[in-house]
C-alpha cells in the first residue's frame, strides 16, 4: 500500500457529542466554529481550538435538520422538524429566538450574503423569505407541487434555487418575486442544490443517484455525474469554485474537479448513508480547506481512494482514518491547491 500524499485528505478532528444521527453542519465565516444539528433534537457548537468546551443549545422539539450561519458568524439558523426557525447567538448563554415558519418540516434555512434576509424551505412545498432581524415574513414562493428540500440565496442574493421532491429544481427572482425557470431533467426527488462561488452555476443531487450543474445565464446542462450506486443526499462546491463534494446513500463521498469534470477522490467507510458536509468558507490562500462529514451510525473509518491521480499515476491508496461513534461529527484536512 502506497504512503499517503499530503494532498490526500485526512482525518484532523473528530468531535462526539450528539446522542443520535447527525443531519446537518456549517462553518462560521473565520472557521472558529462548527455547528451541528442532530435527530437527538439538539444543535452543538465545536469550537476548533483544542480543548475548548463545546455548547450544546436546546429549544427544538424535534429534530434539527438543517443549521446556517450568518455571515457575520454572529447569528445561527436552524430548522426542524417541529415546523419552526430558531436564530440563535452563537455563545455560552445560547439565547435564540423562535418563530413558527412552516405547517410542516422545516428542511433548509439560508441566510443571504448581505444577512439580511433569510430563506427557508419546507415539507408544506413552499419556499419562504424571512427578514432576519425581525424574523418578519417578507414573501413566499409556491409553484412547487411536492415537498421543497432544500433552498439557497445566490452569492449576489438576486437569485433563489430551490430544489423538490416534484423532480424539479427551480430558480427564481428575487426581487420580482417570479420563477425564472425550472430544471426539470431529475429522473428522481431532487434533495439538495448548490450555487457556484461565482453564482453562474449551480449543482443539483438527485434520488436517482446523479449529480447536474446547470449554467443560470443560459439554463444549459454543463455536466451529468452519475458516480454514486444510491441516492444523492447533498452536495458543497468548494469557495474556489474548482471542486465538488458530493455524500451519499452507498455510503461514500466523493469529490469532483468541476474544472476538468472528472472524479478526484472517493472516500468509503461509513456503514450508513452520507447526510452531507461543508467546507470551511475562510482560508489563507483558498488552497487548505476543513472538511466535514455527517453520519448517524458507528464507521470503521474513511479508507481512502484516490480514483483519479491529479498529475501523474499513483498506486491505489487507503488511508485508515480511525474510530467514530454514533452521531459523531469528523474534520478532514484537504489541501486541493
Amino acid at each position: 500500500m502506497a504512503a499517503p500524499s499530503p494532498e490526500d485528505p485526512s482525518l484532523e478532528r473528530h468531535f462526539k457529542g450528539h446522542r443520535d444521527a447527525v443531519t446537518c453542519v456549517d462553518f462560521s465565516l473565520n472557521t472558529k466554529q462548527l455547528a451541528s444539528g442532530s435527530m437527538d433534537s439538539c444543535l452543538m457548537i465545536w469550537h476548533m481550538k483544542p480543548q475548548s468546551r463545546a455548547y450544546r443549545f436546546t429549544g427544538h422539539k424535534d429534530a434539527v435538520t438543517c443549521v446556517n450561519f450568518s455571515p457575520s458568524g454572529h447569528l445561527l439558523a436552524s430548522g426542524s422538524r417541529d415546523k419552526t426557525v430558531r436564530i440563535w447567538v452563537p455563545n455560552v448563554k445560547g439565547e435564540s429566538t423562535v418563530f413558527r415558519a412552516h405547517t410542516a418540516t422545516v428542511r433548509s434555512v439560508h441566510f443571504c450574503s448581505d444577512g439580511q434576509s433569510l430563506v427557508t424551505a419546507s415539507d408544506d412545498k413552499t419556499v419562504k423569505v424571512w427578514s432576519t432581524h425581525r424574523q418578519r415574513f417578507l414573501f413566499s414562493l409556491s409553484q412547487h407541487i411536492n415537498w421543497v428540500r432544500c433552498a439557497k440565496f445566490s452569492p449576489d442574493g438576486r437569485l433563489i434555487v430551490s430544489a423538490s421532491d416534484d423532480k424539479t429544481v427551480k430558480l427564481w427572482d428575487k426581487t420580482s418575486r417570479e420563477c425564472v425557470h425550472s430544471y426539470c431533467e431529475h429522473g428522481g426527488f431532487v434533495t439538495y442544490v448548490d450555487f457556484h462561488p461565482s453564482g453562474t452555476c449551480i449543482a443539483a443531487a438527485g434520488m436517482d443517484n446523479t449529480v447536474k450543474v446547470w449554467d443560470v445565464r443560459t439554463h444549459r446542462l454543463l455536466q451529468h455525474y452519475q458516480l454514486h450506486s444510491a441516492a444523492v443526499n447533498a452536495l458543497s462546491f468548494h469557495p474556489s469554485g474548482s471542486y465538488l463534494i458530493t455524500a451519499s446513500s452507498d455510503s461514500t463521498l466523493k469529490i469532483l474537479d468541476v474544472m476538468e469534470g472528472r472524479l478526484l477522490y472517493t472516500l468509503h467507510g461509513h456503514q450508513v448513508r452520507g447526510t452531507g458536509m461543508a467546507w470551511s468558507r475562510s482560508t489563507a490562500l483558498m488552497q487548505v480547506q476543513d472538511w466535514v462529514s455527517l453520519k448517524g451510525g458507528s464507521s470503521e473509518g474513511f479508507p481512502l481512494e484516490p480514483t483519479v491521480a491529479p498529475s501523474q499515476p499513483r498506486q491505489h491508496r487507503e488511508m485508515q482514518t480511525g474510530l467514530a461513534s454514533a452521531g459523531a461529527v469528523r474534520g478532514l484536512f484537504c489541501d486541493l491547491a
